[in-house]
């Protein structure tokens, strides 16, 4: 008997036939062909295995539609087929993501509502909603009021502002990027969007650096989130780590998996796969922007 190749969707496994898939078609990001790494939905890649997927069957939206965006009418009927898909079973992830607007975190014209990653200039892109949902249940419970968060490779500060949501005003959640021109752009898209007052309010605070050393000042975190693909996870990191915290960072050059990281209340590091991502490489800011 062959055995069956399988294939990772939405963190599950499926049996995919070599004969059933479909060639994969990786984004340009950007202008530069030399940067094709980012995190992409499988429900693009790999299409017939769906029809034996264990999932409840949408009621109004097909899953193509769901991949491209073509009749969603808004973020909440985004968040309501992530449900139905199953992505999202956490209440609170749920409400979280119905808070804050995706759309105000896309550039103009950007199918916002789309189950897909997109670039966001500078050899940098937006996680794909799914990607955005898995981690931030993976991090669920180190995201409880009081908490304190960081995000590496903050973008265009969607997922920064999810977890200021979920820790609070008491707690402290930081974004770090590279860019500047990204850290401007996520400070402007958080003050459009209902995390405006916990920026104000400094418990949600945005930087330019490079994310592989962290951000010491408000070390240790109980939750560390990567949104590039290390090739190894900085030690840095692992420092501003607290003891019962949790880091999520893809780690990987070519094949990437996301790893789930935590560390015990005696300082030692325990880490899984999630699953098999594709993420943008977490790298300086001058390999990233070639230079400009």
């Amino acid at each position: 008997m062959r055995s069956c190749p399988t294939l990772t969707a939405y963190g599950r496994h499926y049996c995919a036939p070599p004969r059933r898939l479909v060639s994969l078609t990786f984004t340009s990001l950007h202008r530069h062909n030399s940067a094709q790494f980012l995190n992409f939905s499988l429900f693009t890649a790999f299409r017939s295995p769906f029809s034996r997927m264990e999932t409840p069957k949408l009621d109004s939206i097909g899953l193509e539609q769901f991949q491209t965006g073509t009749g969603l009418t808004g973020n909440k009927a985004m968040v309501e087929n992530l449900k139905r898909f199953g992505v999202i079973s956490s209440k609170k992830v749920a409400k979280v993501m119905e808070a804050l607007d995706r759309g105000l975190f896309v550039p103009a014209g950007s199918s916002a509502y789309a189950d897909t990653p997109l670039p966001i200039g500078y050899n940098a892109t937006i996680s794909a909603p799914h990607m955005h949902a898995m981690c931030l249940q993976l991090l669920e419970d180190k995201l409880q009021p009081g908490m304190r968060a960081l995000d590496v490779g903050s973008g265009t500060g969607y997922l920064t502002g999810c977890f200021a949501l979920m820790v609070g005003a008491e707690g402290r959640v930081v974004g770090v990027d590279h860019i500047p021109q990204l850290v401007d752009m996520s400070i402007k898209n958080v003050e459009k969007s209902v995390a405006a007052s916990l920026l104000q309010k400094g418990s949600l605070s945005l930087h330019v650096g490079d994310g592989r050393k962290g951000w010491g000042e408000f070390a240790p975190y109980d939750a560390i989130h990567v949104g590039a693909a290390a090739s190894e996870v900085p030690h840095a990191l692992l420092d501003q780590l607290k003891p019962g915290g949790r880091m999520v960072i893809p780690v990987g050059t070519y094949f990437q998996e996301l790893k789930v990281i935590d560390k015990s209340e005696d300082g030692s590091i325990k880490a899984r796969t999630e699953t098999s991502v594709r993420y943008v490489p977490l790298t300086s800011r001058v390999e990233q922007t070639g230079g400009f």
